[in-house]
C-alpha cells in the first residue's frame, strides 16, 4: 500500500529557500497525481503544486508561480518541492498528497496524505 512521507521542513530568513520531499513507499508513484498543499494556523487547507508522474505536467498556485518548482525523481520513487523567495506568508504545515486522478487544489478528494512537515518563515 503506498505511503507517503514529508520531509526538508524548517526555520528560514525571509529570501531564504527550502526543498521539500515527499517520498514514497510500498508501492511507485506511477499512474498518480502528486500535490502539495499547506495549511497556516486558522487557514484553510490550499493546493500549492501539483505534478503528473505519467507525463510530468505540473499546476502552481498563483501565490507561489515563478518561485516554487515541483519535481519529481522516479529512481528514487519521490517529489521534491523547491521553494525558493520565502516570506513570513508560506509559514505552514506542507503536506503531500496523492490521488490516480487530477483533482488539483480539491483536498477533499485525497485520500492519501502524507503527516506534514513544518515550515516557518521567520526574521
Amino acid at each position: 500500500q503506498l505511503q507517503l512521507v514529508e520531509s526538508g521542513g524548517g526555520s528560514v530568513q525571509p529570501g531564504g529557500s527550502l526543498r521539500l520531499s515527499c517520498a514514497a513507499s510500498g508501492s511507485t508513484l506511477d499512474y498518480h497525481y502528486i500535490s502539495w498543499f499547506r495549511q497556516a494556523p486558522g487557514k484553510a487547507r490550499e493546493g500549492v503544486s501539483c505534478i503528473s508522474s505519467s507525463d510530468g505536467r505540473t499546476t502552481y498556485a498563483d501565490s507561489v508561480k515563478g518561485r516554487f518548482t515541483i519535481f519529481r525523481d522516479d529512481d528514487k520513487n519521490t517529489v521534491y518541492l523547491q521553494m525558493n523567495s520565502l516570506n513570513p506568508k508560506n509559514t505552514a504545515v506542507y503536506y503531500c498528497a496523492a490521488s490516480p486522478y487530477y483533482y488539483w487544489s480539491s483536498s477533499q478528494m485525497y485520500d492519501l496524505w502524507g503527516p506534514g512537515t513544518q515550515v516557518t518563515v521567520s526574521s
